[in-house]
């Protein structure tokens, strides 16, 4: 019930375009984007259109609907940014929804050369993968096991790039807890209330992306939520948090 809210964030983003266009001007740097799973680049053309007006130069996967790493997928994510980032002569951002978010993490452990950030939303990364509503289907359309010990504890393993989980405790689909990294050097976990659904057009998520993919390279610093942010967005885990209180 909690994901017919994404019908609303859609018109939030909308209403909310005149202050997203005050965001920051990006550095033209390309963007690669992964949907999520049973998804396809229709539904990160939002994400996709809002970071071009800010001057990103995205891409989409370009593989269709995304039903899981079947044979060839992932090499083929690879051959696909490898090529972005030698057309522009910089590293690629990664920004994977869901599903998504795991071929971006992955794909930026086997080329942190080519790869300048990782945000993944809603991306179940950690925990059981059972922990999900999703684990059925991801087995019916992949045909693989969701539950493997051995690339759960891989996975759990954060990429040698900044990365940053956006993610929301009132998900409808993954558990948040499943979205947490450990804390690192370079990785964050940034909180926003949405839908799982939604998040790619939640006005507070893209406003967090947009300001991640702002930083300049070599000079990252997590998410700052002080001042007005603080009535929009939490950052590090919530146990983090009560100790800190």
């Amino acid at each position: 019930m909690l994901e017919g809210r994404a019908f609303w964030e859609f018109g939030a983003m909308l209403a909310a375009t005149p202050w997203l266009r005050r965001l920051p001007r990006g550095d033209g740097h390309p963007v690669f984007v992964f949907p999520g799973m049973a998804a396809n680049d229709l539904t990160t053309r939002p994400l996709r259109r809002f970071l071009d007006r800010l001057g990103y130069v995205t891409q989409p996967w370009g593989q269709g609907f995304n039903v899981g790493p079947r044979h060839g997928v992932l090499k083929q994510c690879a051959d696909d940014v490898r090529a972005l980032a030698d057309r522009h002569g910089r590293p690629v951002s990664l920004i994977g929804w869901s599903l998504g978010g795991l071929y971006a993490r992955e794909l930026a452990k086997q080329m942190p050369e080519h790869t300048r950030s990782v945000i993944t939303l809603g991306t179940p990364f950690t925990g059981h993968p059972r922990a999900t509503n999703a684990w059925r289907l991801f087995e019916l359309l992949s045909g693989q096991k969701a539950h493997d010990p051995a690339v759960i504890e891989a996975l759990r393993v954060p990429p040698p790039v900044p990365t940053t989980s956006i993610y929301s405790r009132t998900d409808g689909i993954v558990a948040w807890q499943c979205s947490l990294n450990e804390p690192g050097p370079q990785v964050e976990n940034i909180e926003v209330r949405a839908s799982h659904t939604g998040m790619g057009m939640n006005p507070l998520a893209l406003y967090a992306v947009a300001d991640r993919l702002a930083q300049a390279p070599g000079v990252w610093r997590p998410f700052d939520p002080r001042g007005a942010r603080r009535w929009f967005f939490q950052t590090g885990t919530p146990a983090q948090r009560t100790a800190a209180v």
